[in-house]
């Protein structure tokens, strides 16, 4: 079993390894479905982390149909944690009428070596999932993180099994959105071995000062809450009969 930890900072990262993640995929600004983090963020969680980190490589929020020099950002950032150790990265790039990218994915999959590839959740946007399995295997990817084509992966079962079967470990599939403890069973059922989630919990700040006419979420701060990846955890380690 493979837990991977959706995290937005270092505390984040922290405590998915304290409660026994394998692996983080380090974003920024999650409210967007994630994009890159900071050269600072990046090496700072490298520098504190044993686990293995995966790092997200979205140049913005939106859409996953890339210009030139958004494509060239997203070279370069490969690059930077190619050559600090980084163990993984993640990204996804779709032609516009909904097919994988095939050309520019290879390219970044192969410049990301020896580094491992998730493609993620843009997947679930493509127009025909089979065939988008069938394109990342052919390019070699490592790793597919998806739902099943739906907003949550519990609407999507027969979809997941589906994938798992066609993947013949020729790649990993990696379910998320909405994964949790009180559901992760199900997808263990079907087969599924690696799991995505982020854990979150909000927390209120520290400050003690607060302009009452300022928005009072800037004093909620989210993060991966440890007990809950310890219950994952626990979860996934508890036999099914």
């Amino acid at each position: 079993m493979l837990i991977e930890i959706c995290t937005n900072g270092i505390t984040s990262c922290i405590n998915a390894e304290k409660g026994g993640a394998n692996r983080v995929e380090l974003c920024d600004n999650l409210l967007e479905g994630g994009t890159t983090p900071s050269f600072g963020m990046i090496e700072i969680v490298k520098e504190q982390l044993t686990i293995d980190i995966f790092v997200m490589i979205r140049p913005r929020g939106g859409d996953f149909y890339y210009s030139d020099l958004e494509f060239e950002i997203m070279k370069r950032n490969i690059l930077h944690c190619k050559k600090i150790g980084i163990e993984g990265v993640v990204f996804g790039l779709l032609n516009l009428d909904g097919t994988i990218d095939i050309q520019r994915t290879k390219a970044l999959t192969e410049l990301a070596r020896p580094m491992k590839v998730t493609f993620h959740r843009s997947f679930d946007r493509c127009n025909d999932l089979e065939k988008g399995l069938n394109d990342l295997i052919k390019i070699g990817v490592d790793n597919v993180l998806t739902s099943g084509g739906k907003q949550k992966a519990i609407d999507s079962l027969p979809m997941l099994e589906k994938l798992l079967r066609q993947a013949n470990n020729q790649i990993q599939i990696m379910v998320g959105s909405g994964v949790n403890p009180s559901n992760v069973q199900h997808f263990k059922h079907i087969g599924i071995t690696n799991f995505h989630f982020s854990a979150t919990e909000i927390i209120d700040s520290k400050m003690e000062y607060r302009v009452k006419e300022f928005d009072i979420s800037e004093f909620k701060l989210k993060q991966s809450s440890l007990e809950m990846i310890c219950e994952m955890r626990d979860k996934l380690n508890t036999k099914t009969t």
